[in-house]
């Protein structure tokens, strides 16, 4: 019984031409994920950099206003 289910969901093709296809797309995927992961990567940076930038900017604005 257990091994009627399993083969519902295992699918192990004699000709392994068919794996051809999905590893085609396996591989679209995972360069699509990596460029994805990369672009967020470099995103996030910049805005950490315009971050630290507006954090100088406004401590700097604070302590002029306190020198005065």
């Amino acid at each position: 019984m257990l091994w009627y289910v399993l083969s519902l969901f295992l699918y192990f093709p004699e000709d392994k031409s068919e794996y051809i296809p999905s590893v085609i797309t396996l591989v679209i995927f995972l360069i699509a994920a990596i460029l994805t992961m990369r672009f967020i990567i470099i995103v996030s940076k910049r805005e950490a950099r315009k971050t630290e930038e507006l954090e100088k900017r406004i401590t700097g604005q604070n302590q002029r206003k306190e020198e005065h």
